[in-house]
């Protein structure tokens, strides 16, 4: 199947749309806030292009799910913009296009992108049919991994129903996956007889996530957390930023955070300092100006 450039077409729609109503915008703003109407006119006007069919509905001539997902596959191949008429007539198959969506995930050769896309129009169609597949993915994974990413939000989005299937695979991923999936699992209290170990483990490792790990601990609820979060808010080498989620986590369990003093030393401190926001620093003038301008009074002159 031909590999349209529908953004291509859409550029030269909309070049010919402000030259013939140009008049009608006094400014780019104007022009740009328009936008999406030139974009609605485009996919409701018929296309020489298309043999006349509007861009809107010209992907509504196919419903076979396998034309339109291995038609979605070639525009990656061939590195040409994926229409989202398309995109959004493979969703309105519904079970078909799980099924062939599913057989696309399985494909290791195709495209990343391709399988990204797959995911995410599964997750629209609400499938769990990937979820031993996407749990799969996380057991062997690299920390940095789009697609293990994607996977791991789906499962999210899948619920209690994944509850049972991570936590039996928890223990046979690596510490990569096991971060992943406590992620997820961090979610569901009544997880944390499983999940609270492997993330005190994780947590303590040299070159452990800290931040983050603090939130999922936080998140997962269970005070027995606690010491171990006051311990690593101790450490003399702490960072300031993971100073900060450790502190947040703590107080989020119930506890209290010891009390660190932090200065531009630390280039986390430093950067955050720097980000100051512009009525913050006017409040603090406003104040100082106040101070200055305030009558002393008799106590103040003793």
């Amino acid at each position: 199947m031909k590999c349209i450039d529908f953004d291509k077409a859409f550029s030269l729609f909309a070049m010919k749309w402000f030259k013939d109503h140009g008049k009608e915008y006094k400014n780019y703003d104007e022009m740009e806030a328009a936008m999406p109407d030139v974009y609605a006119s485009f996919l409701d006007t018929p296309a020489d292009f298309l043999a006349h069919f509007k861009p809107g509905e010209y992907f509504e001539q196919w419903d076979d799910a396998k034309v339109l997902i291995d038609w979605m596959e070639d525009y990656f191949k061939q590195r040409v913009p994926v229409p989202d008429m398309l995109l959004n007539r493979i969703a309105s198959l519904g079970e078909p296009a799980e099924k062939r969506l599913y057989a696309l995930l399985q494909k290791e050769r195709t495209p990343q992108e391709a399988r990204m896309t797959a995911v995410s129009l599964l997750g629209e169609l609400g499938s769990t049919l990937p979820m031993q597949l996407y749990i799969s993915w996380q057991l062997r994974r690299e920390p940095e991994d789009e697609l293990c990413d994607a996977a791991c939000e789906a499962l999210a989005q899948m619920g209690e129903e994944a509850i049972d299937p991570m936590l039996a695979f928890l223990a046979d991923a690596n510490d990569a996956g096991k971060e992943a999936l406590c992620s997820v699992l961090s979610y569901y209290p009544e997880t944390a007889e499983k999940v609270l170990p492997e993330l005190l483990r994780l947590i303590r490792k040299p070159d452990a996530n800290v931040a983050v790990l603090a939130g999922y601990l936080g998140r997962l609820g269970d005070e027995r957390a606690l010491e171990t979060l006051i311990d690593l808010a101790l450490d003399e080498d702490l960072t300031y930023l993971n100073y900060i989620e450790l502190r947040s986590a703590i107080e989020q369990l119930g506890g209290d955070a010891p009390e660190r003093e932090f200065d531009e030393s630390d280039p986390e401190y430093e950067a955050m300092s720097r980000l100051q926001m512009p009525w913050q620093k006017q409040g603090r003038q406003e104040e100082d100006d106040a101070a200055e301008e305030r009558p002393l009074d008799g106590d103040y002159l003793q």
